[in-house]
Parts: C-alpha cells; structure tokens; sequence
C-alpha cells in the first residue's frame, strides 16, 4: 500500500527542511539566552521527534537539520551581540545530536506503529 510519504514529490521535503531550519535556530537562541544544556535538549528532542512523525524517512536528516544550526547560531551571537557563549556551551550545543537521534528515530517508530495501526496488521 502506499503511504503519503511515497506517493509525493521530492521536492515536497523542502517546508520540512525548512521547519527544521526554524527549530534549529530558536533552539540554538533559547541555548544562548537561557543557557541550559538540559532545556535545549527537550527542545531538540521535541523537534526531531515531532519531524520524523511527519517524515518517517531517513530520520537521521532531521538530527543534522535541526542540530546544526544550534552551534551556528551561538556562532552568530558570539559575532553580532554581546553575549559570548563559554567554551563548554559550544561544546554542549554539539552534544545535543545525542537526544535528538532519540526524538528522530522515536518519531518515526511512532509514525510506523500509527501507519500500521490504521491499516489493520
């Protein structure tokens, strides 16, 4: 049978890749201003989990487009304003791929039990 996923375009990936991009950066602005390694990882988790609910495949994509922008974003801050992340922060941002590994990969088993629930196997 065949699923949303399969049935559409390659191109329909792009406002994913885009919410993504969004999650990324306000996660990596909440990293800055409130700068708690345990919240931005809720907030990674939350994210990947919720787009690999929305795009099973491949949920490791949704790790590198979420995560990559969080140390780029303490990059911009520490160029442009007047906070100036520590060294430990920079590295802690990087440490976030772990949770959000989790939120991908339990997002899209949830997106398989749902898919398979409401076909009747």
């Amino acid at each position: 049978m065949k699923t949303s996923e399969q049935g559409s375009g390659a191109g329909s990936d792009a406002w994913f890749y885009l919410l993504a991009a969004v999650c990324g950066v306000g996660t990596g602005v909440a990293d800055v201003t409130v700068n708690d390694l345990l919240f931005t990882a809720l907030l990674v988790l939350a994210s990947c989990m919720m787009l690999g609910l929305l795009r099973r495949r491949h949920p490791w994509r949704w790790v590198v487009a979420v995560g990559v922008f969080i140390p780029l974003t303490e990059l911009a801050a520490y160029l442009l304003l007047t906070v100036k992340p520590t060294r430990a922060q920079v590295y802690g941002s990087i440490l976030t791929f772990f949770p959000g590994f989790a939120g991908a990969y339990g997002g899209s088993f949830m997106r398989g039990v749902m898919d398979n629930l409401s076909q009747g196997k």
